[in-house]
């Protein structure tokens, strides 16, 4: 296996003679720049490095130059979760709670962002060279599961219908996971030949899986990937791939954020300016600040130019 000194990796791999692919992900100067500028609660910080380990796995494998955007809308102390992760692996991510909150230590997912069951789950699928008139796919699901990896899966099947199963963790240090898919067989074989490919993949994807799942949160946490690898699959035959290597990218723009400003409409941003003579928004997922004064705020409103239809929340106005 190739090794490298870059912490951040990601490892695909896949099974020799069956339709079965897996990946193994250890992202931590990556999500280490992400809680830099927040001090999470400590079971906010670990769904949320789950959802950040999760969106390099699936974006490992987009079939277009784009991004994947992950977010939670919360009905409790946490209001929301966002992880966007684009198709080289550039990640950034945020949280929201509500204002005043106490959060336990032993806070479930449940009792973080699904007290009243309105909890929901959207994935977003965004190009980034869109046809004219094209809109990003987005998928919304109620949040169904105790966990980020469950309620993957539980998109995954619903949306996709791809046998997926994961497993997450993720401390102050690290976020880790690993996916395991069964993928369909397609045709251009006889039926004898085809079903008993279709049970051989059965029997590998079961194998996988019961391998998978002796796999512990401690252990995922401090076991690095080529460990990994070789302690659950060493009497598997597989062909691993380059490693690709995530990192953390914000593509915030004062364009980006002067659209968002177009969107609140000039009267809220003139009541604003009112009241603070200038409007300062950082942004939540880099924390660089961006300084509109009157002159500013006049020319948005003076431009023709469109508004973005899709801009994930990613600023603060102060």
């Amino acid at each position: 296996m190739t090794t490298t000194d870059t912490k951040d990796t990601l490892q695909k791999f896949i099974f020799d003679n069956a339709a079965v692919r897996g990946e193994l992900v250890e992202i931590s100067d990556t999500w280490r720049e992400i809680q830099a500028r927040h001090g999470y609660p400590k079971p906010v910080r670990a769904i949320l490095g789950e959802m950040v380990a999760a969106s390099a796995l699936l974006s490992a494998n987009l079939k277009f130059n784009g991004s994947i955007v992950m977010q939670i809308h919360g009905d409790g102390p946490v209001r929301l979760l966002v992880v966007e992760c684009d198709a080289d692996l550039r990640i950034r991510a945020t949280a929201k709670l509500a204002p005043g909150v106490d959060v336990a230590d032993d806070a479930t997912l449940s009792q973080l962002l699904n007290v009243n069951r309105k909890g929901r789950f959207v994935i977003t699928l965004d190009p980034l060279e869109k046809m004219p008139g094209q809109q990003p796919y987005q998928g919304i699901v109620p949040l169904d599961g105790e966990s980020v990896a469950t309620v993957i899966e539980n998109y995954m099947m619903r949306s996709e219908q791809l046998d997926t199963r994961l497993w997450l963790a993720a401390d102050d240090k690290v976020a880790r996971g690993l996916l395991l898919q069964k993928l369909p067989r397609h045709g251009g074989k006889d039926d004898q030949t085809v079903q008993a490919s279709e049970e051989e993949d059965l029997e590998t994807w079961n194998r996988a899986v019961v391998l998978g799942s002796t796999l512990k949160q401690e252990e995922l946490l401090s076991t690095d990937i080529a460990s990994l690898l070789n302690r659950l699959f060493w009497e598997e035959t597989i062909r691993v791939f380059d490693p690709q290597h995530p990192q953390f990218h914000c593509s915030c723009t004062r364009e980006k954020v002067g659209n968002m400003l177009k969107m609140l409409g000039r009267p809220e941003v003139e009541a604003a300016l009112s009241d603070l003579g200038e409007l300062g928004i950082n942004c939540d997922f880099c924390g660089k600040h961006y300084a509109f004064d009157k002159v500013d705020c006049a020319q948005l409103f003076a431009s023709d130019a469109p508004v973005e239809s899709l801009i994930p929340p990613s600023a603060s106005i102060n």
